[in-house]
């Protein structure tokens, strides 16, 4: 197995921002490249009133502040660049959506979503739309964002969409809490229930799903991917792994993971039948350049494993 794609995290909610410009982030484009990715997907457009572009709609609407840089347009140079596929990713309130009112959310996006392809959709590296709501569960109205926007996208450039859940595990908890660990993670048999319910609302509509691979216990992994592998099959979507390049298991939230626990969830993937892997997240957990020390070895670590070393 082989990490082909990564989340590009800007703008950041619960790691540091490592504020880069074009050359840092030029350099980093080229390390993804030499490592074997070849797509990059915008975790989100914008947060709460925060934006990675002067988008008029979110100005307008959430009183976003400009920011100094476009963002979006400097991944699309650099993915351009470098020969990679870029991913747009949606705009996420952290408001309507989680508090009942999905259909504001939904309705906002839409509108990003056409400003979005009305600048950016000349770029030959613009490959793909990403709905950045998350959930492990079918909650928030999440059938109705996933079907209803995924359709929208297509309807504005008919690109594949992509969604990347998490598992309600024994690891799923705040982030922003000391606690690791919940006694309550729910079941692969409940999940494949309530996502048999969740692919069947969206087959259509989105064409990847990627769930992330860090919320359960290792012991229980093998079972949610087969599980998750066998509902995308069934519903004609595309299932990937994303497989999380920072640790759960750790007092401090979050640091680059292990590289024997990496490399453990992407052979059990490939032991599930995946293909593809993407990862939460490159730049700041597996990159040469990344902030954080413990990174640099785990990209060698990950270039020999590459390489049969």
């Amino acid at each position: 197995m082989k990490i082909t794609g990564t989340f590009l995290d800007e703008i950041t909610y619960d790691i540091p921002a490592q504020n880069w410009g074009r050359k840092e982030w030029d350099r980093d484009f080229q390390a993804m490249k030499a490592a074997g990715i070849d797509t990059v997907i915008l975790i989100r457009c914008g947060l709460r009133r925060w934006m990675t572009y002067p988008s008029a709609v979110l100005a307008k609407a959430q009183q976003c502040h400009a920011p100094s840089v476009d963002l979006v347009r400097l991944f699309l140079d650099l993915a351009e660049k470098h020969g990679l596929a870029f991913y747009f990713g949606t705009y996420d309130s952290a408001q309507y959506w989680q508090g009942g009112q999905h259909r504001q959310e939904l309705e906002l996006n839409q509108r990003v979503v056409e400003e979005a392809w009305a600048r950016y959709g000349t770029s030959p590296a613009f490959k793909g739309w990403y709905l950045t709501q998350e959930v492990s569960r079918n909650v928030h109205g999440i059938v109705d964002i996933y079907a209803e926007l995924g359709r929208f996208c297509k309807s504005v450039a008919d690109l594949p969409v992509l969604i990347s859940p998490y598992l309600e595990g024994c690891k799923s908890v705040d982030q922003f809490s000391s606690q690791l660990l919940r006694a309550d993670g729910i079941s692969p048999q409940q999940h494949e229930r309530e996502w048999g319910e969740i692919m069947s609302g969206i087959r259509g509509a989105v064409d990847i799903v990627a769930f992330q691979d860090g919320h359960v216990d290792v012991g229980e992994l093998y079972d949610f991917l087969v599980v998750n592998k066998a509902l995308a099959d069934r519903n004609g979507l595309q299932c990937w792994t994303n497989s999380e390049t920072f640790d759960r298991d750790m007092p401090i939230k979050f640091l680059p993971i292990n590289w024997e626990k990496l490399r453990f969830k992407l052979e059990t993937a490939g032991r599930a039948g995946y293909e593809n892997a993407i990862t939460f997240e490159f730049s700041h957990f597996l990159s040469p350049n990344s902030c954080y020390p413990q990174a640099h070895g785990l990209y060698q670590r990950y270039r020999d494993y590459l390489d049969g070393k």
